[in-house]
């Protein structure tokens, strides 16, 4: 009797961790990818790389929702295309909210509120892998960077613009600190994005 007990126990004990695991908000409107598409930085373009965010979404139960890859092109930028806030994480704790204060030194993105979108911490600097490096192709300001790896469409020559999600690089200045414009990448394939601290990753925003 005690050792069913102590089985019951445990089973229920695994199920609640396993449940807070996947557990995210039904207010989820902002999200760091799991996973990026896996090709570099050839991410189809926006459309592709919307695609990418809108398929995680869903398949992590948020639905009823326009997702937006926070991107720019040399013909937009990443701040017009995700709309006006306020953006929450999958623990439902607000990022920003405004495009202003996303912008601004009242972002509220870090490693611990940087969450995938079934809620989990993403790698930064001094986890291995490395994967803090976020692509953005962005300037501060969100705005559109030169560096955007061909519209979103190499995987080789080439680089994107990066930043930092957890806030943190090599010196104690604002470009280390940015989450959304560090440094350009090495190239735009797999391997080069890695190279500097990255896997393909997006940030992800429900632009309604």
């Amino acid at each position: 009797m005690h050792r069913v007990k102590v089985f019951m126990g445990a089973a229920a004990l695994l199920t609640s961790v396993c449940f807070a695991a996947q557990a995210q908000s039904p207010d989820m409107s902002f999200f760091i990818t799991s996973q990026g598409p896996g090709d570099g930085a050839n991410l189809g373009g926006l459309a592709g790389a919307d695609t990418h965010c809108q398929s995680l979404a869903e398949a992590a139960g948020v639905t009823g929702k326009t997702w937006r890859a926070y991107l720019s092109t040399s013909s937009e930028n990443a701040r017009d295309r995700i709309g006006s806030g306020p953006w929450a994480n999958a623990k439902g704790i607000v990022i920003a909210a405004s495009v202003e204060e996303l912008h601004s030194d009242a972002n509220g993105i870090t490693k611990e509120t940087g969450l995938s979108e079934t809620g989990e911490v993403i790698n930064g600097r001094g986890d291995n892998p490395n994967r803090h490096d976020i692509l953005t192709g962005s300037n501060a300001d969100g705005t559109a960077n030169e560096n955007t790896c061909g519209d979103w469409t190499l995987n080789g020559d080439g680089s994107a613009m990066v930043g930092h999600h957890d806030r943190i690089g090599l010196r104690d200045d604002a470009p280390s600190k940015s989450w959304n414009s560090s440094h350009p990448s090495r190239g735009c394939s797999q391997d080069a994005l890695r190279g500097t601290g990255g896997d393909g990753l997006l940030y992800c925003f429900a632009a309604n």
